[in-house]
């Protein structure tokens, strides 16, 4: 499941980091080079300044012994200090300060400590943060997105999700630091939180049925072929796992043997089908179905409708007539996982027409690459519910946005 995407995102986050990895250990030896060329000039000055002492020891052996001074000038130098000079010189000083307390001048305070400036990073600090982390430039950025692009839209990812997508991330890693060592790991957590807003939290059905007192209606919508009457049934057995009652409603009246077919499963799932003959009107079965669950205090109704193409608008028509009659709780597109931008204009049309409220996606365990479920939820604002994942009945799985992020491997 979603191996195509899996294997594109991790080569493209490991070609960020190799590439990162090359251009460090271009630096690396441009700044070696560099420091090999500075140290040169520096050691033919460190030899010159080193010959200078010598050159002065001659000298001092050469030069003669300073002649004695006449005893004149020794009597005068120790001259005993006399008491009236030293009065007046405490006198003059006991003044100035006087003076200086009046004009409120300080004396610098030689014994209070000098307050400690902020710690500059040392050498071997700012040398650890180079090599440890790094910074993915908004050029660099520019390259590595246009490769992203291309795997987003390749794996069925729609140009305007895709476009959401590579825009937060620059928000996230552009002059960012990032750990160098664990530079892959941390564009792919930030790939994740960025895909996380994308998808959009599903409400907990189960909970609202329960909390409901009158039945619960579903109308189900899509296109032909997607799986809708077997994902009504799977969604029986589900319901009748968690000892919840419910009823089908045949609203497929156009389509051959589509009736048999919801019969055939509701045999099989132990379900009442409500039916009416070919060519009825569907909204008049959902209509009955409504009223049979009242009457026999049934939880849900079910109620499957024909297959229509997201572009004839007279059938989108008909729907909105069956949804404005039975008034659903909840609207919900059914969409092949494995169709691609077709499923976001299919849903884009029915959400414009009846409005829905949630999507189910089909064939899921066969899809292999994982946009189309990227897509439908950003487009229309509404989540994913559940995913098929098989042919039985219970392969009908609870979307879970955690689960879905660790397939695509982040």
């Amino acid at each position: 499941m979603f191996k195509f995407l899996k294997e594109k995102i991790s080569s493209w986050t490991k070609k960020i980091s190799e590439s990162k990895a090359k251009e460090v250990e271009v630096e690396e030896t441009e700044e070696i080079e560099l420091k090999e060329v500075k140290e040169k000039p520096q050691k033919k000055e460190k030899k010159k300044k080193e010959k200078k002492p010598k050159k002065e020891k001659k000298r001092k052996e050469v030069k003669e012994e300073p002649v004695e001074e006449p005893s004149k000038f020794k009597e005068a130098q120790k001259r005993p200090e006399q008491k009236e000079e030293r009065e007046l010189g405490e006198k003059i000083w006991e003044d100035i300060k006087e003076d200086a307390v009046e004009d409120s001048i300080k004396f610098p305070n030689f014994d209070k400590k000098e307050e400690k400036e902020p710690e500059k990073k040392g050498f071997f600090s700012k040398l650890k943060e180079k090599f440890t982390k790094t910074k993915i430039s908004e050029e660099e950025f520019t390259q590595y997105s246009e490769d992203l692009l291309m795997i987003l839209i390749e794996n069925n990812v729609a140009f305007e999700v895709a476009d959401k997508i590579i825009t937060e991330l620059k928000e996230k890693v552009v002059n960012k630091e990032l750990s160098r060592k664990d530079l892959e790991e941390e564009i792919k957590n930030s790939l994740k939180e960025t895909i996380e807003t994308i998808l959009v939290e599903p409400f907990d059905i189960i909970k609202r049925i329960k909390e409901k007192k009158d039945p619960y209606v579903m109308l189900f919508c899509g296109i032909n072929g997607t799986g809708k009457t077997t994902t009504i049934a799977k969604l029986a057995t589900l319901l009748k796992k968690e000892d919840i009652s419910c009823v089908m409603a045949a609203g497929d009246t156009f389509r051959a043997a589509s009736i048999e077919q919801l019969k055939l499963h509701g045999e099989r799932t132990n379900t009442k089908v409500i039916a009416h003959d070919y060519g009825s009107d569907p909204a008049a079965v959902g209509f009955d179905a409504i009223q049979y669950a009242k009457k026999n205090n049934i939880k849900v109704v079910l109620i499957d409708t024909a297959g229509r193409m997201h572009t004839a608008k007279n059938l989108l028509k008909e729907i909105e007539k069956i949804s404005s009659v039975c008034k659903p709780d909840v609207k919900i597109f059914v969409g092949e996982s494995i169709t691609g931008n077709d499923a976001v204009e299919q849903v884009k049309a029915f959400n414009e027409s009846i409005g829905i409220d949630g999507i189910i996606l089909s064939k899921a365990d066969i899809d292999e690459k994982g946009g189309t479920a990227l897509s439908v939820g950003y487009v229309t604002g509404k989540p994913i519910l559940f995913l098929g994942m098989g042919q039985e009945y219970k392969d009908l799985e609870l979307f879970n946005k955690k689960k879905f992020i660790e397939k695509l491997g982040l």
